[in-house]
């Protein structure tokens, strides 16, 4: 008989996290001859543990499971629940025994670094102990850090959001003529790649954003403000553009100067606070008019800026998935890898989730100019076919129409 498959999510949602989960939904359902039932995992693998596991197609109808390709957030609940490094702790035993009990034959979780290296460990367990089921990963995040991938779904929406974003507080900025600096934070710990899609935003030569500062180079408050003040010759009104990780080199990050930084449950900082520890360096120095704007969440959960290429390379990167778990394959995760042209297309490939997981992607070091103030045509390049076409969302009394779960 057909084995069951779960699908499950973890770690920050993204605008188009749910199409990945669509991907794999509508593809197991459609897979009868091979797949039984579809499963939802309630939170993710911790939930999955407290035995939330939901019936799709008992619990939801297909206009539902259609809403939720445009729905932003994680619709089955996220989690960041680290599995322990040591294979024989007793919770694979209860997460083996959630498989037996549910029959489940394909395991599938959607998620950056931390989700890869659940679906290392399970596929490792599940080779030791002989077990007939197959482990593979969707890639998900908008930081853009996963290697042997070309690119992750998430980033693209999430670089289209921050591109229009910064266009519009530039023109917010620009109705002054008096100085002024508008500091804008973007989310990215060790990786610069959401920052760096700031670039997309200008119009012409010498636009704003006029300073771009990503974690990837080594971040000098001094040479900082010489550039701000250098900055100030091609327009009175500067828009810089940071990641909230820029740091010293050192492994010190910005914002540890302005506060105490605590840790998650994986031990990653938790960063906050570089742009107003930028704003008050600014204010206090160069006695200019300064504001910071964090954009903090609203990056990953804006459906109104889904971009089209990005959802629907989701989408089928969880159809690809199913179809690839369902040939046999386990201890993947699903990658993309462009192909040469002038023309940007696609392919997908499966690449070994223990290669994977744990690593970080930077953005390349050639790609950063300026002494580490700019951003290089290679990266617009690379970015801008990942933010083309529009989505529309489905409209309720001229409120987007999302899925809930309940």
């Amino acid at each position: 008989m057909a084995k069951n498959l779960v699908v499950g999510q973890s770690g920050g949602p993204t605008a188009v996290i749910n199409g990945s989960l669509y991907g794999v939904i509508s593809e197991g359902i459609k897979s009868k001859d091979a797949i039984g039932k579809v499963y939802g995992m309630v939170n993710g693998i911790q939930g999955f543990l407290e035995d939330h596991v939901m019936d799709i197609e008992a619990e939801l109808s297909p206009e539902k499971i259609e809403l939720i390709k445009t729905t932003p957030g994680a619709y089955l609940g996220s989690c960041r629940f680290k599995l322990p490094e040591d294979l024989s702790d007793p919770v694979y035993d209860k997460i083996f025994e959630q498989f037996k009990k549910y029959d489940i034959g394909y395991f599938f979780y959607i998620g950056g670094n931390d989700s890869m290296d659940t679906v290392s460990k399970l596929s490792r367990k599940a080779e030791e102990l002989n077990y007939d089921i197959r482990v593979l990963g969707e890639p998900k995040t908008i930081d853009n850090d996963l290697i042997k991938t070309d690119h992750t779904p998430g980033f693209g929406s999430a670089a289209k959001y921050v591109a229009t974003t910064v266009r519009e507080v530039t023109l917010d900025a620009n109705v002054y003529e008096s100085k002024s600096v508008t500091i804008v934070e973007i989310m990215g710990r060790h990786a610069g790649w959401l920052a760096a899609a700031s670039v997309l935003a200008r119009k012409y030569e010498n636009d704003n954003p006029l300073l771009i500062y990503l974690p990837e180079v080594a971040f000098d408050e001094e040479k900082f403000l010489k550039q701000v003040e250098a900055a100030f010759e091609k327009n009175p009104n500067v828009v810089v553009c940071i990641s909230e990780g820029i740091n010293d080199g050192n492994g010190k990050f910005v914002c540890e100067n302005a506060s105490d930084v605590g840790v998650d449950n994986f031990g990653h900082k938790m960063l906050t606070g570089s742009g107003k520890y930028l704003e008050n360096l600014v204010k206090a120095k160069l006695g200019v008019k300064v504001r910071s704007i964090e954009l903090n969440v609203c990056q990953r959960c804006s459906s109104a800026m889904l971009s089209k290429t990005d959802q629907e390379e989701a989408i089928a990167a969880g159809r690809f998935g199913v179809q690839a778990g369902i040939k046999g394959e386990t201890g993947k995760m699903i990658a993309f890898q462009r192909k040469a042209g002038d023309t940007y297309e696609i392919e997908h490939s499966l690449e070994d989730v223990n290669e994977i997981c744990n690593e970080e992607k930077t953005v390349p070091v050639e790609w950063i100019t300026d002494d580490g103030s700019n951003i290089a045509q290679a990266f617009i390049d690379y970015a801008l076919p990942l933010i083309q076409g529009d989505v529309e969302i489905p409209m309720e009394n001229g409120l987007p129409k999302f899925v809930y779960r309940k």
